[in-house]
């Protein structure tokens, strides 16, 4: 089963990379090409830049590199067909598809009709609550206990689910299978609902609240679906995410109130876990929209997070997880409702998850004894000693010293005896950049690239070395787009095209392809002295001179350049 690649490539032609990276990270125009802080990667300064033309992005950094079909399937870790699937439905454009088996012909359309049932049960819902009788209870509990007037329920499209009979899938004309197979069944009844949309807007199911004074637990979510996985979901990234990637960091919450609340305060770069524990695929990801994550929740649960494995997430996806100290026993939105300026303050204030830890322990420490001050520099030990990185283990322990008097030698010396809890420390990755073909090769590539019609009639395989750079020419003179010759190149060969493709170009031709031609040429005068064959000598020697006039330069540069491909 694939998609036909005339869509394929009517979908690529038609998405602005730009634009769509730009609601990712922020990108700002430098001559031809954009460039800004790249979303694979942690880093300071912007080495992530994007040909709009070509539709091609390159991370100098990280060497991360693509087409906007590629970017969008690794910002939002989706299969290649769902990713041209996405972008298709952004530009309007319906896909056809090639060698498609029944059952997965059938299984696509199955998808589409859950994803249209979900979408018309949020608009049915909420509808409700705006205005049927039988939802005035949950209109109240909203306006005097939560505070939320009407714009703060259409914003969130809150909804209402009646309590008798099974008016939604008659109201909407659902079969019953739809109806249960979306996740639409009686578990809602008599329920306040909170819509649950993936990162791209698209509803996927729902988290029910029950009204004071009923029975049942206090939430009910939606079971899990073909559309709906709640480990790879994040209640409120669909609105939050442009402010995400504008805050640099994103703050993590348990409920949909809590989303809710610091947005009320201010705070509009909020997500919620859909009542499950912050996952790994969750972090990943949020990775691509900032670097900072931020946990919001109760003080206890915030404290007894497991650390081995934030410390885990913090050296693989190369981000940094801080807390925010809420006062014990309130969530934010309890916080919100009573102080939301104080909330705002907090969530500026956020800690370094082991800052948050080790202050915990040493503020619940007796430190008015010797016997106490001890007790106090084991128990913050123990909770260093998590910590992978000699360097971070080595600054905490100074703080120890400091709020028990103890030496830091002697709390360095029994941190040692304990040893650390983790692995020995690991550097922090490196990228290294494959051996390139001399700058030469590389201008005269990047010249064919974005001018071919400059030099296409110029240059010849003879003028490049053997390796990376000839195969480069190879790979553009067979193609008929740069698209085609990335896609049937190596990967070395790829990066070497795709990185080009972003950069801009400064380079007189003439002057490039006279020094292409010399280095060429020189190779070849190197041969020809050794074998001693004179009259190509004589001819090659005064043409290799000609190369260095300005007036001389172009004649003698294709003159060789002819002579070369003779030769070979």
């Amino acid at each position: 089963m694939g998609i036909l690649p005339e869509d394929v490539a009517r979908v690529r032609a038609s998405s602005d990379l730009a634009a769509i990276a730009g609601e990712h990270l922020a990108l700002r125009r430098v001559g031809r090409r954009y460039q800004g802080l790249c979303p694979f990667h942690a880093e300071k300064s912007p080495s992530f830049s994007v040909n709009q033309a070509e539709g091609l992005y390159y991370c100098f950094g990280c060497g991360a590199r693509g087409d906007v079909i590629t970017f969008v399937r690794e910002v939002e870790h989706l299969e290649f067909a769902e990713a041209v699937e996405r972008l298709a439905a952004r530009a309007g454009i319906s896909l056809r598809y090639e060698d498609v088996s029944p059952a997965a012909a059938a299984e696509r359309k199955r998808v589409a009709v859950l994803r249209e049932a979900v979408a018309a049960a949020v608009g049915w819902y909420h509808e409700r609550l705006l205005s049927s009788a039988d939802a005035a209870p949950a209109r109240h509990y909203l306006r005097a206990e939560r505070g939320y007037d009407g714009a703060v329920v259409r914003e969130y499209q809150l909804g209402y689910a009646p309590m008798g009979g099974e008016p939604l899938g008659r109201a909407l004309r659902l079969p019953d299978d739809v109806v249960r197979e979306a996740g639409l069944g009686p578990a809602f009844r008599g329920r306040l609902l909170f819509p649950i949309f993936d990162a791209s807007g698209h509803a996927v199911g729902f988290g029910g609240r029950a009204l004071p004074g009923s029975d049942g637990p206090k939430y009910r979510n939606s079971p899990e679906t073909p559309l709906y996985k709640k480990s790879r979901v994040l209640y409120g990234l669909n609105w939050a995410k442009g402010a995400v990637v504008d805050a640099g960091e994103v703050v993590i919450c348990e409920g949909y109130t809590d989303v809710i609340g610091l947005g009320l305060a201010g705070v509009r770069h909020a997500v919620a876990t859909c009542g499950t524990a912050l996952g790994e695929e969750q972090v990943a990801l949020l990775k691509n929209f900032a670097r900072r994550l931020v946990l919001a929740y109760d003080a206890d649960a915030a404290g007894q997070a497991a650390a081995e494995r934030v410390y885990e997430w913090e050296r693989r996806f190369d981000i940094d997880v801080a807390v925010v100290a809420l006062p014990r026993g309130e969530d934010p939105a309890d916080v919100a409702r009573r102080d939301p300026e104080g909330l705002r303050a907090a969530v500026a204030g956020a800690r370094p998850f082991l800052a948050f830890r080790l202050e915990r322990v040493l503020a619940a420490a007796d430190v008015r004894t010797v016997e106490g001050r001890a007790r106090a520099a084991e128990a913050a030990l123990a909770v260093v000693a998590e910590h992978p990185n000699e360097f971070v283990r080595d600054q905490y322990v100074m703080q120890v010293a400091q709020r028990t008097g103890i030496d830091p030698d002697r709390l360095r010396d029994r941190l040692r005896r304990g040893g650390p809890r983790r692995a020995e420390d690991r550097p922090p990755a490196s990228f290294l950049r494959s051996q390139e073909p001399h700058r030469a090769e590389v201008e005269a590539l990047r010249i064919a690239i974005h001018r071919p019609e400059e030099v296409a009639e110029r240059l010849h395989e003879a003028v490049f070395d053997a390796g990376v750079g000839r195969r480069a020419y190879l790979a553009l003179a067979a193609a008929e787009t740069l698209h085609d010759a990335i896609d049937g190149a190596d990967e070395q060969v790829a990066s070497l095209l795709q990185r080009l493709a972003v950069e801009d170009v400064e380079d007189d031709p003439d002057i490039v392809l006279a020094a292409l031609a010399d280095a060429a040429g020189r190779r070849a005068l190197g041969e020809l002295e050794a074998q001693g064959r004179t009259t190509e000598i004589s001819w090659l020697k005064p043409t290799l001179e000609e190369l260095a006039e300005s007036g001389t330069r172009r004649a003698a540069t294709d003159r060789l350049v002819r002579w070369l491909a003779e030769r070979q």
